[in-house]
């Protein structure tokens, strides 16, 4: 049967919520919105008219695509060049999906993103379909063709795992501003002291350039590692400058929920760093440079406002 035009704006209701699963379960803003697309060819084909629920159709159709990609990016990865980081959403991005609960927020911040990626693929989906989006464990059931016994043991796995690497703490967005300016005083100011103080004892720094843009493939670790790196990263210098092809601006913003720096050269985002706050300090920079993985926060910076700069580096 013909599609028609009611039963794409069906599918377009839909696709923020399908694209913010997608995103969750994938850590990759291009590979949910190739996710969500190939959903809507599989609705295209379908004979929707028969279709009882359509967004638990939908639902379960998207997330099979994304557990089979999940699958295929494990192997994937395993060759990545250097340190892999999910793909940042910058704030005001529908595909953060939902913010209204702390699990909400938590599920989409790029620790926890990160962390997901000790999860198996089941694991993922169940926590992201509970945690996110709050699925009933019966739906998820159906979703993933497992009994509602085995979705309640596989929540409880997956939140055990993701809890013992979390130590990540909501700030509000005016003490996330200010820590922001701490820091960049800080790191400009040429001393390695400073910079210490607001750190945790046990922090790192990782940064991923995909082999397309230098980035060190261990992560710093330590205090005082992180910041003679991030005291030498703010220096200013002409070979930076060569590398990068300019002076970037720098600009305070959230990215997944955290306080975060983007870094802009001639309207294209080159850089975002993530910052993972704690009660005693910054406990992580998540520091992602590849140019692959920032298309879409191109997109966003230059359909949005953003203010003056911060400053202007190298």
């Amino acid at each position: 049967m013909a599609m028609t035009m009611n039963d794409v704006d069906r599918f377009e209701a839909a696709r923020p919520r399908l694209e913010a699963i997608a995103y969750r379960l994938l850590g990759s803003a291009s590979e949910a919105e190739d996710a969500v697309q190939e959903t809507f060819l599989r609705w295209q084909a379908a004979d929707v008219d028969h279709i009882e629920v359509p967004e638990a159709w939908l639902t379960k159709v998207l997330t099979n695509l994304c557990l089979n990609q999940l699958t295929s990016a494990r192997v994937r990865r395993e060759t990545y060049v250097g340190q892999w980081l999910p793909e940042p959403v910058l704030a005001g991005d529908p595909m953060l999906g939902p913010a209204d609960t702390a699990e909400q927020r938590e599920s989409v911040s790029f620790a926890v993103l990160a962390l997901m990626e000790r999860l198996s693929p089941n694991e993922r989906a169940v926590y992201v379909l509970r945690e996110a989006f709050d699925y009933p464990h019966r739906e998820i059931a159906g979703i993933l063709d497992i009994t509602e016994a085995a979705s309640q043991q596989i929540l409880h796995r997956a939140k055990k795992h993701v809890a013992d690497g979390k130590a990540r703490t909501e700030v509000d967005e005016a003490a996330a501003r200010r820590i922001v300016d701490e820091f960049l005083a800080a790191a400009t100011s040429g001393r390695t002291e400073p910079l210490v103080r607001l750190l945790t004892q046990d922090a790192v720094s990782v940064g991923d350039g995909g082999g397309k843009v230098p980035a060190r493939a261990k992560a710093f670790e330590g205090a005082l590692a992180v910041a003679k790196f991030m005291r030498g990263l703010f220096k200013p210098g002409k070979a930076k400058r060569a590398l990068v092809g300019g002076s970037p601006d720098v600009y305070a913003t959230t990215a997944n929920g955290d306080p975060a720096l983007v870094v802009v050269l001639d309207g294209r985002v080159i850089g975002v760093m993530c910052l993972e706050i704690t009660a005693e300090g910054i406990a992580a920079f998540r520091n992602q440079v590849n140019p692959d993985k920032l298309e879409r926060a191109t997109r966003r910076w230059a359909a949005t406002e953003h203010g003056d700069p911060l400053l202007r580096i190298f």
